[in-house]
């Protein structure tokens, strides 16, 4: 995250990454404000073996783009409500030029739910619990659905 108050979006997140046994690890670090810090925490956890990268900003939205310019691995980017109503974060999020790219997520909650699952979905092409898990989820998820049925009755 790149922002402490990014937080209460991205928990949505790690709930769901929590929800399929997903590893991950949390940070708030900013492209600007801590760029070499930034970029010694991509470095140290590439080298320790992660597959996916989350990244949430807001306004500016450069995180996802720096993180993606610093590994190989797959980049996720979430971009965060602001006071444009994080119109500005997704274009600073999906407009990253053609050689570095971001997969990019909607604005908010439900980019951050996504964003964990997507991450997910990556992995566990070469996981098949994790891929049971997330068929899981999904079965669970239209179940939910289901169980609503006629809302008007």
């Amino acid at each position: 995250m790149g922002s402490r108050s990014d937080w209460e979006v991205m928990e949505h997140c790690v709930t769901t990454l929590r929800s399929l046994e997903v590893p991950h690890e949390v940070r708030v670090l900013s492209a600007h404000r801590t760029p070499d810090a930034l970029e010694e925490f991509v470095t140290d956890v590439e080298a320790r073996g992660a597959q996916v990268f989350v990244a949430a900003a807001g306004g500016a939205a450069h995180l996802a783009g720096v993180v993606a310019s610093k590994t190989l691995r797959p980049v996720l980017g979430v971009p965060m409500g602001t006071q444009l109503g994080g119109l500005d974060s997704l274009l600073s999020t999906v407009q990253m030029p053609a050689g570095i790219p971001v997969g990019t997520v909607a604005i908010g909650r439900a980019g951050a739910v996504n964003a964990a699952l997507l991450a997910a979905a990556i992995l566990a092409r070469s996981d098949p619990e994790l891929e049971d898990r997330l068929l899981a989820f999904r079965l669970e998820q239209s179940a939910s659905v289901l169980e609503i049925g006629d809302p008007s009755a």
